[in-house]
């Protein structure tokens, strides 16, 4: 790397959301589970920590990009689901500090909001584009804050989109969605009173919710659907029920993860799943050395918990965007 990146470029959200837009973050996102495949990776990790209302977690990944670059990203977010209602303060608030992986300078601090917001959101299109069927084309979204927005930006850019069911537990939500989302992506959008209803006319279903319990089952889920879950990033977070996860082939975005934090968690607990009963990891699908959808029948789900592998993929082509732009600020915190 050269001597421009000594010093530490600082990136406001602002700065990153006008950086980082979801079709470069889908291919960023991509890359980097090929990369995972291939062994060009530092091995997520992940660090979590429980506090009245909310919680904390740490995340960590490294890569090494198609020009050589080695970048380390570590992300600390604040995870508060109450703060919007009662405090007027985003749910998500962190950031991200992105290093030169050859020997450790810090390039880099971003908040971590925008690319929480879009790299999760890219992986569940990453995943849709070997999991949902190529003619899907009906999708209900449970959760109409902003990840259901972004969710729903992603999988239109995979996914000939023509119909969305919009559920939320706040009415006034799901009408707010469906109205702005229908003027922007110019498809039908429907807000739904019954989400298992609409989830049986569907062919993609996205959950986003910080529930706590079982929101979807097996007799809710047509055959042939593509279930991305979202919400359950936590081990105490679950939206999908353990009899669902054994009817279906199941992709985990990283499967050790999945198995102390997502929904997989609570379908290992139960019983109902073994982890040799997991179908592949996304990396392994993506690369081709797992196949993904086999059949128009099978229900597919991907459990997304969240993997730092693609906050260092999307903060590094933030990062590199920032220097050929001017973008951000550059400071010493060394000296």
């Amino acid at each position: 790397m050269d001597s421009r990146t000594r010093a530490t470029r600082v990136l406001t959200r602002r700065d990153v959301r006008d950086l980082l837009d979801m079709n470069a973050c889908i291919t960023a996102v991509d890359e980097a589970f090929r990369a995972h495949a291939d062994g060009a990776t530092l091995p997520p990790g992940v660090l979590g920590t429980h506090v009245t209302d909310g919680g904390f977690h740490v995340k960590t990944a490294g890569l090494r990009d198609a020009r050589g670059r080695a970048y380390f990203a570590m992300k600390i977010n604040a995870n508060f689901p109450g703060n919007p209602a009662r405090r007027g303060l985003p749910t998500i608030q962190g950031v991200i500090s992105l290093h030169d992986a050859t020997d450790g300078a810090l390039l880099a601090l971003m908040d971590s909001m925008e690319i929480t917001t879009l790299r999760t959101a890219a992986a569940t299109a990453v995943a849709a584009r070997h999991l949902a069927r190529t003619d899907a084309h009906a999708l209900t979204v449970i959760g109409c804050g902003v990840q259901g927005r972004s969710q729903l930006l992603a999988l239109s850019r995979v996914l000939s989109v023509e119909r969305v069911f919009a559920y939320d537990k706040e009415p006034d939500a799901a009408a707010r969605y469906a109205s702005e989302v229908a003027h922007a992506l110019a498809c039908e959008v429907q807000p739904v009173a019954d989400y298992r209803e609409a989830v049986r006319a569907s062919d993609v279903v996205v959950t986003c919710t910080p529930s706590r319990q079982p929101l979807l089952f097996a007799a809710d889920v047509p055959d042939g659907c593509f279930v991305a879950a979202v919400g359950a990033d936590s081990e105490d977070k679950q939206e999908l029920a353990p009899d669902l996860l054994a009817r279906s082939v199941v992709v985990a975005d990283v499967l050790e993860q999945c198995a102390r934090i997502g929904d997989l968690h609570h379908a290992l607990a139960a019983g109902a799943l073994r982890r040799e009963d997991v179908h592949a990891e996304l990396a392994d699908v993506v690369s081709g050395r797992r196949p993904g959808r086999r059949s128009a029948t099978e229900i597919t789900v991907f459990d997304s918990t969240g993997t730092a592998l693609e906050d260092v993929a999307a903060a590094a082509l933030v990062y590199e965007r920032a220097l050929d732009t001017g973008a951000g600020i550059d400071m010493r915190l060394g000296e």
